[in-house]
């Protein structure tokens, strides 16, 4: 396909944020205009004190339009302001130079759940297709969570969510296991769903100003986290597990990044006085693979409460720097027969420390052990992960060609709704 698409791109992170979602998102835009197409981002900016502000980052258009704060607040708070948001960047695109842009299709990334309005009003306005690249079912995993129940707010959350799909014309779920979830919206004749597996571009080379041989895991095997720190992660188990090893004094727990639950759990490291362990602030993601090149592995954590499909991003960038995993998901999750199919690591589905336990020895035999384990992670990552890949996928979809889409799109039967 050689069409050049004007795509317009709607999320609520970005760079400079450092967030997983933020990263992808670049990584994503970037290998947009790499393959030809002009892309604008549009996000929601709250402390713009200007209407809008259009930008061009690494040849992307990046316009920015002042909304309410959804960030770092107490859930009420940030409620309010995500409902606030859609219409507060509709008003503002308005008074902005590409209120008039004529769009060849929409592309927008959930979470957040709200950008509905927003993308809607895009789509009728240029009369194109929309693709939603959904990375989590709110609010059904927050009641797995036991974060909510199925009273009034999740009604109120479903309510958006459920017009958030009816807005999008193809839905990109990130794992086979969530299809089925969908199957009920596919049966609407011109939707389109399909796996959009999460993706990632080469990093930078920068820097890490954490120096492992500065700290207490200096000549230790470390296993690192770096990423988001809460309640979905279900973070204690892993200082258990270091607690458990804090014998062996060939191995290290390395935690990088910020989040709900950071601050307890690096109290909790300090009152167990676990030698093995440290705690660091996120650092830049160019910065990551230096960081990374002085680890043994890398450790993917999903509270076993979920029921639905999740790949974290951290697991694309373990991967891409030659580290297999150390991972304790929910039962079912795609991401454990990955793991075991691919041999890229040791995989314990549930939350029984003593499994965790032993699948963490096991993949220190298996890194001393198995020499094409680098070399076997990188090779799942390019065949799988890359951001080219995406890019096509999304392209192929919105512009109606079906000779190049995904064969990851689902079979055209469909099963009882959910």
């Amino acid at each position: 396909m050689n069409r050049r698409l004007r795509i317009a791109l709607v999320a609520d992170t970005y760079p400079p944020q450092r967030t997983s979602g933020a990263v992808q998102l670049r990584d994503l835009s970037r290998e947009f205009i790499r393959q030809g197409h002009h892309l604008t981002v549009l996000l929601p900016a709250a402390d713009l004190e200007q209407p809008w502000q259009l930008d061009v980052v690494d040849g992307v258009e990046v316009l920015r339009l002042q909304a309410p704060r959804t960030k770092d607040l107490g859930y009420v708070r940030r409620t309010i302001g995500e409902g606030l948001m859609p219409l507060a960047m509709r008003r503002n695109f308005m008074r902005s130079p590409l209120a008039a842009t004529r769009w060849d299709a929409v592309v927008w990334y959930s979470p957040s759940i709200f950008h509905g309005l927003f993308v809607n009003a895009i789509k009728r306005a240029s009369g194109c297709k929309g693709y939603l690249i959904l990375r989590d079912l709110f609010p059904e995993w927050a009641v797995d969570m036991g974060l909510m129940g199925r009273g009034l707010p999740y009604r109120f959350f479903a309510a958006v969510a459920r017009y958030q799909y009816a807005v999008a014309d193809v839905i990109g779920v990130q794992a086979a296991g969530n299809l089925d979830y969908f199957r009920q919206w596919q049966r609407k004749p011109g939707r389109q769903l399909e796996v959009l597996e999460n993706w990632l571009a080469q990093a930078g080379q920068a820097k890490s100003p954490i120096r492992l041989e500065e700290t207490p895991l200096a000549g230790r095997k470390v296993l690192a986290y770096a990423g988001n720190m809460g309640v979905a992660q279900g973070l204690d188990i892993i200082i258990e597990v270091a607690d458990r090893l804090k014998a062996r004094e060939d191995v290290g727990f390395l935690f990088v990044g910020r989040g709900s639950d950071a601050s307890r759990l690096r109290k909790l490291s300090q009152e167990r006085q676990l030698p093995n362990v440290a705690f660091f602030d996120e650092i830049d993601p160019d910065q990551i693979p230096d960081l990374y090149a002085h680890c043994a592995a890398g450790i993917v954590a999903l509270d076993p409460r979920h029921r639905s499909h999740n790949i974290p991003g951290k697991f694309l960038t373990y991967l891409q720097s030659g580290l297999p995993v150390l991972a304790c998901v929910n039962g079912g999750n795609d991401l454990a027969q990955i793991i075991r199919d691919e041999r890229v690591g040791q995989v314990t589905e549930g939350h029984q420390i003593e499994a965790l336990e032993r699948c963490a020895r096991e993949l220190l035999d298996q890194v001393a052990e198995d020499p094409d384990l680098p070399a076997r992670c990188r090779r799942l990552f390019d065949q799988r992960f890359a951001a080219a890949t995406a890019v096509r996928q999304i392209v192929a979809a919105v512009a109606g060609d079906s000779s190049t889409a995904s064969a990851a799109t689902t079979p055209p039967s469909a099963p009882s709704p959910h």
